[in-house]
């Protein structure tokens, strides 16, 4: 071996004696990194996720499984018996009924955006005409209605002339522009509120003064009212502590009278079946009372289903059934719950 070897080998041997030294420490400062270790100077299970920029200064650190930070959902659908079910199984549900009565909480964005999808699903998905039935529209105003989705009168017009509830530019307009847009008949199923206020003021039998052409404005006359219905007996109670004798009566008249317009509809698209999709407050058809019970009642033979609408202070977890006491089982076919917190339209 020459000089030039001799010192080739020896550089080399630096080298390889540098690095091994380097890993060496590395490997030592690494293992007291993550010798984490208790009190009694035993290693603990350190389960914790990795800090991230936006953790950095927070004292929390989450464990694996845990669900602190979890999503927080908009809404929950259960059936009837309080199974969690997808949108999808509404939307099957729907198809396969010929009335829709979707109980709303007036002032719930979810469940007016859900309505809307829903009309959306129902009339692409399906060759049956559909019907939009509200509540929010009284009977006497479908003349204004008919005009507006034809396009005879303007929006200005239809709106300015039209009794609107103050949240209608959020939560029924683009329900109607849709009708509009879609060709979908809007049907104003209310009884007028000026007759409500005589019924509760001077009780049913005062409809009987009202001439014939006003009498079209609500169900046939005399209107039927059971106070023993679980709904009704409630409010009749509740109101004659507050001298309100014909509360219930005035609420029934409501009913019967969107139940009325819902079935003439109906019958006047004979033979070619229509499906209903109805806009009410939930308490309208709850429990399968009110408008169901009314449609029952003048002998419709159809399939309805019904959608209760409710807000509930905690939401139970996600992918798991109510409690078998929950209060909302049994209320409708179709139960969507929103949390308390969720933001209202007004």
């Amino acid at each position: 071996m020459n000089y030039s070897q001799a010192s080739l080998l020896k550089i080399l041997f630096l080298l390889f004696l540098a690095v091994t030294t380097a890993m060496a420490c590395t490997g030592a400062r690494g293992t007291a990194a993550n010798d984490h270790r208790g009190p009694r100077g035993t290693a603990t299970d350190d389960n914790r996720v990795p800090r991230s920029d936006a953790m950095a200064g927070s004292d929390t650190v989450y464990k694996s499984g845990e669900h602190h930070s979890g999503d927080r959902p908009a809404y929950l659908l259960f059936n009837g018996k309080g199974e969690p079910v997808g949108y999808g199984a509404l939307l099957q549900a729907a198809l396969k009924s010929d009335i829709i009565l979707f109980g709303e909480l007036h002032n719930s964005p979810i469940a007016h955006w859900m309505r809307l999808e829903l009309a959306r699903d129902l009339h692409s998905g399906s060759r049956r005409p559909l019907v939009i039935g509200m509540e929010m529209f009284e009977a006497d105003q479908q003349i204004l209605l008919d005009e507006y989705l034809s396009g005879v009168i303007r929006r200005q017009n239809f709106e300015q002339e039209a009794r609107l509830w103050n949240n209608y530019a959020t939560d029924y307009r683009p329900l109607v522009e849709f009708a509009r847009e879609s060709g979908i008949p809007v049907i104003a199923t209310n009884i007028p509120r000026r007759y409500a206020s005589l019924i509760y003021h001077q009780g049913p039998d005062s409809l009987a003064r009202l001439s014939r052409e006003a009498r079209q404005w609500m169900a046939p006359l005399p209107i039927p009212v059971d106070l023993e219905l679980p709904g009704y007996k409630r409010i009749h109670e509740a109101a004659m502590h507050h001298g309100g004798a014909y509360l219930a009566h005035s609420q029934a008249a409501k009913d019967a009278t969107m139940a009325h317009f819902i079935m003439k509809q109906h019958e006047g698209a004979r033979p070619r079946p229509v499906r209903t999709l109805h806009a009410n407050g939930t308490y309208h058809s709850d429990n399968y009372e009110g408008i169901y019970w009314y449609l029952r009642h003048y002998r419709f033979k159809g399939t309805i289903m019904t959608v209760s609408t409710s807000q509930q202070g905690e939401l139970p977890p996600a992918g798991e059934p109510l409690p078998e006491d929950h209060p909302q089982i049994g209320r409708a076919d179709f139960l969507l719950m929103v949390p308390e917190r969720m933001t209202r339209t007004h």
